[in-house]
């Protein structure tokens, strides 16, 4: 045979049977990516998030998540939490902010994140991290799941554990815009048309219950809305007349027509790049 055929055959086989995942030096980051073909855990240099005391409107979620995520990093018993809600609120930023902030109490804690498409491989991360000398945060952004979605089916894998159970050094956080992971209509849809309604989506609609902690995410009043944007102020050193700063942010809100944490960063963005301020 030629070597190209050969090369071909060796990687043809190396695909189906790939090499054992080794674990990366885990000292080497505090937070790493979760991705696969192949498997693989990437280091993260510098992790995109704003500090704690910057997100407002939330106190009770922070202050629930950094006791469960403390209580989690110094080897006591934890829940898995579920962040749902209104869109553009902080659950993701609330997450990263919490790891900060734990780490900044002088816990050791690893954060990883895992893409919602990547799922089904769960079980061989969580093989790798059963063996790790550390304890592990798994962070799944934006989870939800749409008809014929049987990624689900792995996250229990997360939550339940099996026989197995779930490694004692890794607890699982999620952000969903849905309480309970579906969409109504989905719901209510199959609840019409099964011959025993109570059961058609009893397996899916139960996965939100494996969650220990729900912390419900609300639209922002305006009041909270506009503190964010002076709060954001403030930590960045940008003066603003006040009845100005407000005016404007109440235009840009309206023209979205939404307040979220989300608009008040990206208002806060424009108005820092109009008045030359680097964020």
């Amino acid at each position: 045979m030629t070597e190209a055929l050969l090369t071909r055959i060796a990687e043809a086989l190396e695909r189906r049977f790939p090499a054992p995942l080794q674990a990366p030096d885990f000292s080497a980051a505090d937070a790493f990516v979760w991705h696969v073909a192949p498997d693989r855990l990437d280091p993260v240099a510098a992790v995109n998030r704003v500090d704690i005391g910057l997100l407002i409107g939330v106190n009770r979620a922070r202050d629930t998540l950094l006791e469960n995520t403390q209580q989690f990093a110094r080897g006591l018993p934890a829940n898995n939490a579920l962040l749902w809600g209104a869109r553009g609120m902080g659950k993701s930023s609330l997450v990263k902010a919490i790891h900060a902030e734990v780490l900044r109490r002088g816990h050791a804690l690893k954060l990883v994140e895992v893409q919602r498409e990547d799922l089904p491989s769960i079980g061989r991360l969580l093989r790798l991290l059963r063996a790790a000398d550390a304890r592990f945060l798994l962070f799944c952004d934006d989870l939800s799941f749409g008809h014929d979605d049987e990624h689900y089916k792995s996250l229990k894998a997360v939550l339940d554990g099996g026989i197995e159970g779930r490694p004692e050094n890794v607890v699982f956080y999620a952000t969903s815009n849905r309480r309970h992971l579906m969409p109504r209509d989905m719901i209510e849809n199959e609840r019409s048309s099964a011959i025993s309604p109570s059961e058609a989506t009893e397996e899916k609609v139960s996965l939100s219950d494996r969650f220990g902690l729900w912390l419900g995410f609300h639209p922002c009043s305006q009041d909270d809305y506009l503190a964010m944007i002076d709060g954001y102020c403030k930590a960045y050193g940008l003066n603003v007349d006040p009845d100005t700063l407000r005016a404007e942010a109440i235009e840009w809100q309206a023209t979205r027509g939404a307040r979220s944490g989300r608009v008040a960063w990206q208002f806060f963005t424009d108005l820092a790049g109009r008045r030359g301020v680097t964020l």
